[in-house]
């Protein structure tokens, strides 16, 4: 095994570059601009002008580095290539072979942005020493990533791992950014945790902290629920149930040894982890219901350890 390797987290606005030691240590990370313009023709250029730049600076030969791995918000496919990723510009683009071209032959892999971060997580995270986990990041939506025997599951057309679509209520009426309906996007994702906040307030109930607050964010609801506040209990009980049921269904198909919990509303900490592990249990496959939840701890460094990660298999 060579010494170094390069993991690079492409993101719509910059993309998140890490020199690592491939024993799991990073040694240096820095950000360059993601420039979308002209269907991103010029991003990968981008990326190998930067790490050339950084090898010559610390005087790292081509023959010291294992690989570079590279996180694309978008499906991927087994052999890294891209039928489309619209927050890039790109279209039919085979990642490894592009970049490893611009960097002299140097071994390129490349995976989607949740799975490698999941597989960061597995790797150096909340979940080390597991060698299969679901990571579930809840932010803006809910996004995941399925690890199996250390190896990302990523499916025959790069979707693997896309639980925030997974259908929990097939009566909804509002459609979801995906354009389907009763997505777990829409109710567990930190808007839709807002959104569960907002219907309830619009209901009769006892007089509530989250009443003095006008735009509630997940965050007011679960600073409330620390306070034992008893809307945003029910708040959450609604969250949590409809998380943790959609969990343990997820436990049946990949049978994880630990779900990490990221994104922003895992800020909450171990109120969510307690939250949730309760309904999940009372719905699990019997065979399932010990799975262990865990926070994740990578942050957004996950997808830079699991870029790195990637090209170690």
């Amino acid at each position: 095994m060579k010494k170094y390797g390069f993991g690079v987290d492409i993101g719509g606005t910059t993309c998140k570059i890490g020199l690592f030691e491939t024993a799991g240590q990073i040694v240096e990370k820095w950000e360059i601009p993601t420039d979308t313009r002209e269907e991103g023709k010029n991003i990968l250029a981008d990326i190998a002008a930067s790490l050339s730049e950084k090898m010559a600076e610390r005087k790292i030969g081509k023959d010291e580095i294992e690989g570079i791995g590279v996180g694309i918000p978008g499906p991927v496919k087994p052999d890294g290539s891209v039928s489309v990723c619209v927050n890039l510009g790109w279209k039919n683009r085979n990642i490894p072979e592009e970049l490893g071209k611009l960097m002299d032959g140097i071994l390129v892999k490349a995976g989607n942005d949740a799975n490698v971060a999941a597989l960061g997580e597995m790797w150096q995270g909340g979940g080390k020493g597991c060698k299969s986990l679901v990571m579930v990041t809840l932010g803006t939506g809910v996004g995941g990533g399925i690890i199996i025997d250390e190896k990302i599951v990523a499916g025959a057309h790069g979707a693997g791992g896309e639980i925030g679509h997974i259908t929990v209520n097939p009566h909804e009426n509002i459609s979801c950014n995906c354009k389907r309906k009763g997505c777990l996007e829409q109710y567990c994702s930190a808007t839709g945790l807002a959104r569960l906040a907002r219907e309830r307030l619009e209901q009769e109930h006892e007089e509530s902290l989250l009443d003095q607050v006008e735009n509630v964010t997940a965050k007011d609801v679960f600073d409330a629920y620390k306070k034992q506040d008893k809307t945003a209990g029910e708040i959450v009980e609604k969250f949590a149930r409809i998380l943790g049921q959609a969990l343990s269904n997820i436990a049946c198909v990949a049978d994880p040894e630990i779900f990490v919990l990221g994104g922003g509303v895992s800020k909450a900490g171990e109120v969510l982890l307690k939250a949730v592990e309760q309904p999940f249990r009372e719905k699990a496959f019997p065979s399932c219901a010990d799975t262990r939840f865990a926070l994740a701890s990578l942050g957004n460094d996950a997808g830079m350890y699991g870029c790195v990660r990637l090209i170690l298999e």
